[in-house]
């Protein structure tokens, strides 16, 4: 059985993860669909999250500035 720890800590936050995955996806040319996206491949994925991620840090660091 898999551990997930996937879960998102402030339920309030729900939508607007999403919206920030959905646009993380236009912008590295994935088309994701609101249901099941089992179909994306390793490379699709890991291109949106890490996306989001380099986005994160980025905001972190004008926040530092």
């Amino acid at each position: 059985m898999a551990n997930n720890n996937n879960r998102v800590l402030v339920p309030e936050a729900k939508a607007g993860l999403n919206q920030f995955k959905m646009e993380s996806a236009r912008e590295v040319g994935v088309n994701l669909k609101d249901g099941y996206n089992g179909d994306l491949t390793a490379r699709q994925a890991g291109s949106i999250g890490g996306n989001m991620v380099k986005k994160m840090v980025e905001s972190y660091e004008q926040g530092l500035k």
